[in-house]
């Protein structure tokens, strides 16, 4: 080594500092080609481990070190952790494909404007591996100097570009069966991994061959950066600064990090906030905490067991000659931190040898960026140094070294700054959990919220999407009252309704009719109708069931009828006349059960005329005059079309199953009889040939009254059953876990489940057994505690979601703006508010 690279290094300035800058040849699928080298570039997923069980998260981690300890060991790798706003313009474009109904572009339009609002960021986990030495410096200097005399090209030949993907695709094949779930990252997303440091609106070039190279790929680096002491900042196109960067290490680490906990050191990223300073007339508390982001960038080789061993190994032994020269000196005290590093190192030479443990040395770095101003830079850096002081994590903001330290972090470059770096077991670095984080809900389809757990994020939940996966298609929301399951019910109903289906909710409780006004609002057909003789006879079975159904209605009417019957009169012989009169109705045309009592009460026979004069007079009730009573000129018939129909049917006296049919009084018999109107209707409407290309949707809120009979126990099982041929899904809304939980044939076919605030450590154990949490103190404490504010108040729509993939997160169900909360709650408490702007349930935000 020449005298002048030797004082080079000694000042801090030789070396890998003095390294050029990459310069990049090609890209390509999975592939970085740079002057003098190649990598493979992965995309790797996420798991859910926010509310995962302590055997998966050991299991899972177990897993991944034997992935670094085997698959990687020997490779220079670089781990990023990228952040990227969600491009809520996107959700309008998805939406074309999604909606059908209604005015759904107003409806798509409401959800961009909240997101934007929010501002979601979406976390980018990519795993670069070095594969190979492309030429030496000597060759690509002469390279450079012949294209500069415009001699030369830097094209990739074929064979070159082939032989280095079959490498990267061996390696990926390896890396897929890990938790990582690695795949090839594609051309797309590594040119806008390089792209975006540039801070410039440029778009990304087309690569049409599966390749971006010359002119395509110099524009990806055409930026200028500006070097200061302690930070860089980033000139853009119009020659102003758009971004302002600093490059933190972290120096040091605690001798021990528990995990869960301290030790996942980069999971918590998305868990750092600041407080900015406020702008002028700003007075919003939420804009007041808002998230750093900052990015990750970790260069780490694992040494293969063998030289790991020996290093530890060489450690320990030069630990125990410096305890021995201290004993043979006047001293005699080795000292205690000699003495700890000499069993340490023992310890761990052994756990090496007997487990799957090797040694790691990486290089962790932090990248914060503004895009406001110096000052708000200095705000977010001194909050990253601060959350990490508080786990015992040294973060320093390294002065005088920004160039060479973002020169480190940007793909296809090298370690520059070998000194700050860790030397460890290789635990330390799968246990910063780098994949861990909040994931749940489906991949494509509405909206409904944003994820609350450790990485944000949107929840998507399509209640209508079972069928078309071929999947199940059951889906309930369970917990206390008043803690938002009725409004994400008539949230989830409106999606469905946009999307072209036929949507019923059985409204026992009558709080739902702000579903169709919200419809309505839409342009989405909508009927709201309700017990009373304003609205006899919209549940009439001859109507309900029409069509190829009809036959079915000259049985389940004369059944109806039996069941609001009074009992003396079945005991005598009554269904008989019934069943004659309803056959003779059907043959005269234009059936209708308020037909039949007439037909009864004209009957020559005393007993069919007693029988009419009873159904007569309790078709005058409430409760009777929706399924035997004349309609009025208000009498809207439930029709098997798109929109939203709300059935509201408060105050029903339904039995138990206790009870004997024999001891039902008048208001239970008129129950049950309207309820079978509902049942039948629902039934035969899924059933129906000629609607099996239809969206159905049957919403029960309070489903609990239902499970309480036998015949609505019936019911929800058929639909649940059948639901996935038939193109029909089940929405449930129970306060009572327990009940629902004896379901079987429910709890089997269920693919979503939105677990609310609960309090009793019983119905909290049945909820825990829905969501697919282990039953025991800890998840009864996060059921418990679910739902509230940190003061203790209520947080109304905040919940815990198990998707069809079993993946359980918290979620906070959102409302897109203030009028559509106004419109879905009638209350007078809500028509009493007013305001603009866009507010989740409880106006909590992202």
């Amino acid at each position: 080594m020449k005298l002048a690279q030797k004082i080079g290094q000694f000042v801090g300035m030789g070396g890998e500092r003095s390294a050029p800058p990459p310069r990049y040849t090609a890209l390509a699928d999975g592939l970085i080609l740079t002057d003098s080298h190649a990598e493979a570039w992965y995309v790797l997923g996420s798991s859910n481990t926010d509310l995962m069980s302590e055997q998966a998260r050991d299991a899972e981690l177990d897993q991944a070190i034997g992935a670094l300890s085997h698959t990687l060991s020997g490779m220079d790798c670089h781990l990023r952790v990228l952040w990227s706003p969600l491009h809520a313009a996107d959700y309008q474009s998805e939406a074309e494909t999604m909606f059908c109904a209604g005015d759904w572009q107003r409806w798509a339009a409401l959800r961009v404007r909240r997101l934007e609002q929010i501002g979601l960021p979406s976390r980018h986990l990519l795993l670069g591996v070095r594969l190979t030495e492309r030429t030496g410096a000597a060759q690509s200097a002469g390279r450079r100097a012949q294209e500069g005399m415009g001699i030369g090209s830097p094209t990739v030949s074929n064979r070159e570009l082939a032989k280095l993907d079959a490498n990267m695709r061996r390696l990926g094949r390896r890396l897929q069966s890990s938790p990582w779930k690695a795949q090839p990252a594609s051309v797309e997303m590594l040119a806008w991994m390089i792209s975006r440091e540039q801070h410039r609106a440029t778009p990304i070039p087309a690569a049409p061959r599966g390749q971006i190279t010359g002119a395509q790929l110099a524009t990806l680096t055409r930026g200028r950066i500006l070097p200061y002491p302690d930070h860089l900042r980033v000139v853009g196109a119009d020659g102003k600064v758009a971004a302002w960067v600093a490059t933190l290490t972290m120096t040091g680490f605690p001798e021990e990090m528990t995990v869960p906990g301290s030790g996942e050191w980069l999971r918590v990223l998305s868990e750092i906030n600041y407080v900015p300073e406020p702008e002028d007339g700003d007075d919003d508390p939420d804009a007041l905490i808002l998230p750093v982001s900052p990015e990750a960038s970790i260069r780490f080789k694992v040494q293969n067991k063998r030289d790991a061993i020996k290093t530890v190994d060489d450690a320990r032994r030069a630990a125990k000659e410096q305890r021995r020269s201290a004993a043979r000196h006047s001293a005699e005290d080795p000292g205690r931190d000699i003495a700890e590093t000499e069993d340490t190192m023992a310890d761990l030479t052994r756990d090496m040898r007997r487990d799957d443990v090797t040694l790691v040395e990486d290089h962790p770095r932090l990248i914060v960026t503004s895009t406001t101003s110096l000052a708000d830079l200095r705000a977010r850096i001194d909050a990253v140094v601060d959350f990490y002081g508080g786990i015992g994590i040294f973060v320093d903001p390294a002065e005088d070294e920004q160039r060479e330290l973002w020169l480190e972090t940007q793909p296809g470059d090298q370690l520059r700054i070998p000194d700050l770096g860790h030397k460890r077991d290789v635990t330390a670095l799968a246990g910063s959990w780098f994949w861990g984080g909040a994931r749940v809900g489906d991949d494509e389809g509405p909206i409904a919220g944003y994820l609350t757990g450790s990485t944000p994020g949107p929840f998507r939940n399509d209640v209508t999407g079972g069928s078309d996966r071929g999947d199940a298609t059951t889906t309930a929301y369970v917990g206390r009252s008043g803690r938002g399951k009725s409004t994400a019910v008539m949230l989830s109903t409106l999606d469905a309704a946009f999307r072209g289906a036929f949507t019923m909710a059985l409204d026992f409780k009558g709080d739902l009719g702000g579903l169709t006004v919200a419809a309505a609002e839409f342009g989405l057909p909508s009927r709201l109708v309700e017990t009373g003789a304003r609205y006899a006879g919209f549940a009439d079975l001859f109507v309900l069931l029409s069509g190829e159904a009809s036959e079915r209605a000259q049985i389940e009417v004369p059944a109806q009828l039996g069941i609001a019957l009074p009992p003396h009169l079945r005991a005598r012989g009554a269904e008989t006349p019934i069943q004659k009169a309803v056959n003779a109705v059907v043959a005269e045309g234009q059936p209708a059960t308020w037909r039949v009592i007439e037909h009864l009460r004209a009957d020559s026979d005393p007993l069919a005329r007693e029988a009419g004069d009873a159904l007569f007079e309790l078709a005058q009730t409430g409760v009777g005059a929706p399924f035997m009573g004349r309609p009025t000129s208000e009498t809207i018939p439930l029709r098997p079309e798109p929109g939203v129909w709300v059935v509201q049917m408060p105050g029903l006296s339904l039995p138990d199953l206790e009870t004997d049919r024999e001891d039902w009084n008048v208001s239970q018999r008129l129950s049950v009889a309207l309820m079978h109107s509902m049942l039948a209707f629902g039934v035969v409407t899924a059933g129906r040939k000629d609607l099996r290309g239809l969206r159905k949707l049957v919403a029960v809120p309070e489903v609990h009254v239902l499970t309480a009979t036998r015949e609505g126990s019936a019911f929800l099982s058929y639909v649940a059953r059948v639901g996935r041929a038939l193109g029909t899904s089940l929405l449930l809304d129970t306060q009572d876990p327990e009940s629902l939980a004896r379901l079987t044939g429910v709890v089997e076919q269920l693919t979503t489940v939105a677990g609310f605030q609960l309090t009793t450590p019983a119905q909290q154990d049945a909820l825990a057994e829905l969501l697919g949490l282990p039953v025991g103190p800890h998840t009864r404490a996060l059921i418990r505690s679910v739902g509230l504010l940190p003061d203790g108040e209520i947080r109304h729509g905040h919940c815990i979601i198990r998707d069809r993939r079993d993946q359980a997160a918290t979620v906070q169900w959102d409302i897109p703006s203030w009028e559509l909360k106004q419109l879905l709650d009638t209350s007078p408490k809500a028509a009493a508010e007013s305001g603009d702007g866009a507010v989740s349930m409880d106006k909590v935000t992202a």
